[in-house]
């Protein structure tokens, strides 16, 4: 069955078990034609940030944020409001280790004061 793609360069018998009437085979094979390639071509664009993601960085949020309302909104809340408006999130590596742990839900106040810097920001 290997015969039309491969050569056989060598063989050598291997007894693994001894005391038995079964020896096993090794070869060597080489390849007889190139294995078909495969050409790919990527754009770089389809990599990029999102359009939304690219506007402003949680700093740049709750700078905005501090500045306009005095309030001090944390990357979760930022998180989880984003999350809230369909803007894309990276994975997360400081996940917590068990399902039921507890995060603090974002207080309205503080969505509507991370809301309003998004849409400055022209992220919704």
């Amino acid at each position: 069955m290997l015969c039309d793609k491969y050569e056989i360069k060598s063989v050598t018998p291997v007894d693994l078990f001894a005391n038995t009437d079964h020896i096993e085979t090794v070869c060597l094979l080489s390849q007889l034609s190139e294995a078909p390639k495969m050409e790919m071509r990527v754009k770089l664009t389809e990599f990029d940030l999102t359009e939304a993601e690219a506007k402003a960085t949680y700093s740049d949020i709750k700078e905005y944020v501090k500045e306009h309302t005095g309030l001090k909104v944390s990357s979760l809340y930022i998180a989880q409001v984003k999350q809230k408006y369909g803007i894309i999130e990276r994975d997360c590596y400081n996940l917590p280790k068990s399902d039921d742990s507890r995060q603090p839900k974002c207080p309205e106040h503080k969505e509507k004061a991370i809301v309003e810097a998004l849409k400055h920001f022209k992220m919704i």
